[in-house]
């Protein structure tokens, strides 16, 4: 199976964190039925919505309830945690369960600060007061300061959005600080995945017990053609784009990874795995109804306030838009792949296609868990044949 899934262990609205984490173990072990590849946990924190904060802790438990499928992070925000640590947590992990465990890392206390600098000196402001018309199921909002973006042999390209706005909210900085120890540096992110290597492979100074000699599968995760791109590239590693989060810059991303590629004792060749968000249902009809939510929710991370508890579709159409929050999830909602299994399936095929990925990242949220579960049900079905 080239399909494998990323799940953030969403609180739904009414729910709780307990049922969120037991939904993610039933979950795991569905994918696992279903032929997934690869199940990994993100790490988001300060989300009312998100009860994947410790992927490390959520690794143990799903590689625990399951038996064959890979299992791992997407991903380990290094920013937050040493080298040493992080290794330590996985070589635990490896320890039980050999064999098994991707270790997926990313950058985002860096990437977080250099957009921050680049931010207008005023205080950012989001969310103006409601004005317009509701947004649901795939009906497109208006484009961004008159852009609709492009389209690459059938892929959507939206325009770029403005992360910087959003790293400089004070909101999010005071988190960041808490994060750390007061007065920490977070070293280069480069040379931190130097000694993370080096304390998998044993050349480092220390030695990591347990970690040294893990088995685990080592991967950078990427937004861009940044440094993350760049690095893994250069040290030969697997790269994940993501085309869910920053669909604008999938292209630029994996063409970077590529381009910087050098053959390791990992990999002789580039390996890419790239994103998509999607909902699939029976119908078109209960795809989008189950998918209506999911503006609502976007608008929740992209305001600063942090992913609030996943919505019912009721709730949502009870929320009334205002233009500028229209154009703050239009990319999200634009590139969201919403519809019955054979139709998402090949719009699955055509990201594939055009990003030239090895596998595809599929996040599915919708706010009844029974309706998730079927949704990746359906989509495996339709990937390879079974529909």
């Amino acid at each position: 199976m080239t399909l494998s899934i990323l799940d953030l262990a969403p609180i739904s609205s009414g729910g709780t964190a307990r049922a969120a984490l037991l939904n993610t173990l039933d979950l795991a072990r569905r994918a696992e039925a279903s032929g997934y590849r690869r199940y990994w946990l993100a790490e988001h924190h300060f989300a009312p919505g998100v009860a994947s904060s410790a992927p490390a802790v959520l690794i143990g438990l799903v590689a625990a309830a399951t038996g064959r499928i890979r299992v791992g992070s997407g991903a380990v925000q290094l920013g937050h945690q040493t080298p040493l640590s992080v290794v330590e947590q996985f070589g635990l992990i490896d320890a039980l369960y050999p064999g098994r465990i991707d270790l997926g890392i990313g950058r985002s206390g860096q990437r977080r600060a250099e957009l921050a600098a680049k931010a207008p000196p005023t205080e950012p402001t989001f969310g103006a007061p409601a004005s317009a018309s509701p947004v649901s199921g795939e009906v497109a909002p208006p484009a961004v300061d008159g852009e609709a973006g492009r389209v690459v042999d059938g892929l959507l390209i939206p325009p770029p959005f403005d992360w910087s706005r959003l790293a400089a909210h004070p909101h999010l900085a005071f988190q960041a600080s808490l994060l750390q120890q007061p007065g920490a540096r977070t070293p280069d992110f480069a040379e931190q995945i130097d000694e993370v290597i080096a304390f998998l492979t044993g050349e480092h100074e220390a030695h990591a017990v347990p970690g040294e000699g893990a088995e685990v599968e080592l991967w950078i995760l990427g937004s861009s053609g940044g440094q993350s791109a760049q690095v893994a590239g250069e040290r030969g590693l697997p790269f994940a784009a993501n085309y869910h989060v920053s669909p604008s810059s999938v292209l630029e991303a994996v063409e970077a990874y590529r381009q910087a590629f050098k053959p390791s004792k990992a990999l002789a060749e580039p390996y890419v795995i790239v994103s998509a968000d999607v909902v699939v249902a029976a119908d078109d009809a209960t795809a989008r109804e189950l998918a209506k939510p999911y503006g609502l929710w976007v608008r929740s991370i992209r305001t600063g306030e942090g992913a609030r508890t996943y919505p019912t579709p009721e709730e949502a159409d009870a929320h009334v838009w205002s233009a500028e929050d229209l154009a703050l999830v239009k990319d999200r909602i634009d590139t969201r792949f919403v519809g019955t299994p054979d139709a998402v399936a090949e719009r699955l095929r055509v990201l594939r296609r055009v990003t030239d990925a090895d596998e595809l990242l599929v996040t599915t949220v919708t706010h009844d868990h029974a309706d998730r579960v079927r949704s990746y049900e359906l989509l495996a079905g339709a990937w390879d044949g079974r529909s």
